[in-house]
């Protein structure tokens, strides 16, 4: 059996000259490399307690909705601005060039909860904290951050630092 990495398509130049993209669809792509990054994330958290499952739109739809089903535990959708129906509270954060709002539903999720955060990739941390302060601002507590890939030369672990981290996979670069 492959590796997880293995799975993981490396992109030279984009969208930059020295960047190397690191391609989460060859993982969606093949039944075994996404079997294997749930089963290897799941496995991850296995000691975490927590109530409920987050994730950002859209990848953290992916990786985080089989992992509530398994846990059956709920998942909690967090999205871009204005797509999500009934009343929402929002959290703008930094881009590279500009800002970004994502919103959640003001009810989904309650005082006390203890939330997963999933997500397919951390790099400089701002989405992931800008998901922390939306459960918090809602009362709940979050009891870790998962993703399938980190990439540690963006210092997104600096960002977030005081919550737990877990990567399935993690590249020393950009």
């Amino acid at each position: 059996m492959k590796k997880l990495e293995e799975y993981v398509r490396s992109i030279p130049d984009f969208p930059q000259k020295g960047i190397i993209f690191r391609d989460v669809t060859s993982v969606l792509e093949d039944a075994e490399g996404l079997h294997l990054a749930i089963d290897t994330m799941q496995d991850l958290v296995k000691d975490l307690e927590f109530d409920v499952v987050a994730g950002a739109e859209s990848r953290g739809f992916i990786f985080g909705a089989p992992i509530a089903y398994n846990c059956k535990k709920p998942f909690v959708l967090i999205r871009k601005k204005g797509k999500l129906p009934r009343e929402t509270i929002a959290q703008e954060y930094a881009l590279e060039y500009g800002t970004a709002t994502i919103e959640m539903h003001r009810d989904s999720v309650k005082p006390g909860q203890k939330v997963l955060i999933v997500d397919d990739l951390i790099a400089t941390g701002g989405t992931t904290e800008a998901m922390i302060r939306l459960i918090e601002a809602q009362g709940g507590e979050v009891a870790g951050v998962l993703v399938l890939i980190e990439l540690e030369g963006l210092k997104g672990r600096v960002k977030i630092a005081g919550y737990r981290l877990d990567a399935a996979i993690s590249y020393p670069g950009k």
